[in-house]
């Protein structure tokens, strides 16, 4: 199956991700320098206590990935219990759109904080839905397909949104970048109004329990739960970057525009392997492509602690972004397969759940460890991918081709 097979519905939840995906990372971009705006240089106080302009900007940012992340497994269930996707992911949108547009109304940082929660929840709301969606769309034959077309316009609108944020910024002021995330989050509404609806779901299989998952029947850790674990470290190891910039820069003895490269690069090498890793997935299984992602992810973190020049570093993001599209979308994929009938919501919500913690734990990771040593955080987060391949190695099989959990051999074609 080639990507002009995929599903119209695939393609309009990933043009919708896109739209959304784009006006959110705006305000990443934005949203510092208005929260700035708000407090001023000295920052402010909170409940009698007083905090820096630093620490008010990390709070306003965090709360919306906790919010996010902690949602994710509640809402996923919900969707599963309800029989609908499009409800949520709607509602999420919604939800988006309704919170960048108040922020040109806000002039109090608490109300600012409450608007980003807001969203928070939107997302929580319309992630988990989305991916099961994209799930259901497709079978073992072409799941992985889906995944890749879903996260590369996904990743095309997060990556492009921050490149045009400065700008809309400098020259048209604040209210113009929260014109564009409301914008994307209506487009994103109105693509799955229009052209999305549930595929028949023969009852919610889902039961009231919204615990996770550990233990597995056939292997020690439960097979989604473990690759949730490989999930966080993969995202750890892709966003510890942001960071260290300014150690890098001076390490490397660059600037502004090499590091964007550097950090863009990632980026760009994980759109353009995501589709063709997804579709050899659903051909060959999933195993091959998950376990070589994490063995070209462990190198690959490390030797950027190593490395003394520019364009090293460039090389060196790029593998990473290339182990980063042999995991995720393979991962996505394998999940699925793996789901019960009407349960896709919350088992992919384990997965998108790892992904948030790991973009939220990788900066704290390298602010914290980076401070002692350079190389610290590279070589801190390498040694947790040589565990998650173990760990993958060992308690994730692939249902369509394997029958027992193992280190698997050569890839053979599906039948």
């Amino acid at each position: 199956m080639g990507v002009l097979d995929t599903d119209r519905r695939v393609f309009a939840l990933a043009f919708a991700r896109m739209a959304d995906s784009l006006g959110n990372s705006f305000l990443i971009v934005v949203l510092p320098a208005y929260v700035g705006s708000i407090v001023g240089d000295a920052g402010a106080a909170v409940a009698g206590v007083s905090l820096s302009t630093t620490l008010l900007v990390g709070i306003a940012l965090s709360v919306f990935g906790l919010l996010n992340s902690g949602l994710q497994p509640l809402t996923g269930r919900l969707s599963d219990r309800f029989g609908t996707r499009t409800g949520f992911i709607l509602s999420g949108l919604l939800l988006l759109g309704i919170g960048s547009a108040g922020y040109p109304f806000t002039d109090s940082y608490p109300a600012l904080v409450a608007l980003r929660a807001l969203q928070g929840v939107g997302a929580a709301l319309t992630i988990p839905a989305t991916v099961a969606l994209v799930n259901e769309l497709g079978d073992p034959d072409t799941r992985g397909g889906n995944f890749g077309v879903y996260n590369t316009f996904r990743l095309i609108g997060f990556g492009f949104g921050p490149l045009a944020a400065g700008a809309i910024q400098q020259f048209y002021g604040f209210d113009a970048a929260f014109a564009v995330a409301v914008v994307g989050a209506a487009v994103g509404f109105l693509l799955v109004w229009a052209l999305v609806d549930d595929p028949e779901e023969t009852g919610a299989a889902a039961g009231d329990d919204v615990s996770l998952a550990v233990r597995g029947e056939s292997t020690l850790l439960d097979p989604v739960f473990t690759l949730g674990v490989a999930t966080v470290v993969m995202a750890m190891g892709i966003s510890l970057f942001a960071t260290l910039e300014a150690p890098i820069n001076e390490r490397l003895d660059q600037g502004a525009f090499l590091f964007g490269t550097q950090f863009g690069v990632a980026v760009l090498a994980n759109v353009v392997f995501q589709i063709p890793i997804g579709e050899a997935s659903d051909r060959y299984g999933r195993r091959p492509f998950l376990l070589a992602g994490l063995v070209i992810l462990v190198p690959s973190t490390l030797v950027q602690g190593f490395v003394t020049t520019s364009a090293t570093m460039i090389v060196a993001r790029a593998v990473q972004g290339l182990a980063v599209a042999l995991v995720f979308p393979v991962s996505l994929a394998l999940a699925g397969d793996i789901a019960g009938e009407g349960q896709s919501g919350s088992t992919l919500s384990v997965l998108t759940t790892g992904f948030g913690l790991g973009t939220a734990i990788g900066p704290l990771v390298s602010g914290v460890l980076g401070g002692v040593d350079y190389v610290a955080p590279f070589a801190f987060v390498a040694g947790l991918g040589v565990l998650a391949l173990l760990l993958v190695t060992t308690q994730v099989y692939d249902p369509e081709t394997d029958d027992t959990p193992g280190p698997g051999g050569e890839p053979t074609p599906r039948e």
